[in-house]
């Protein structure tokens, strides 16, 4: 029995290949590489630079709330 595109599969369950188009296959290949660390500007380097920002925002606020200044006053403005 062949499970038309139309119909809902199990959750975590993948598609059988022939319904798949061409493009899904690229798709998966390129996810995969995005995990590897490489050199340049690539997914990798932005969800880690992403990353970084946050805990620098977070350390930013959680600063703030210790010392009762924003941080304009700690730089002078």
């Amino acid at each position: 029995m062949t499970t038309q595109p139309s119909e809902a599969t199990v959750q975590g369950e993948k598609p059988s290949a022939d319904l798949l188009p061409d493009s899904a296959e690229v798709a998966e290949t390129e996810d995969s590489s995005a995990d590897a660390p490489s050199f340049g500007w690539n997914d990798y380097a932005e969800r880690l630079n992403g990353r970084f920002a946050m805990l620098g925002f977070a350390a930013l606020l959680i600063t703030q709330l210790f010392t009762r200044q924003d941080f304009w006053s700690w730089i002078g403005l």
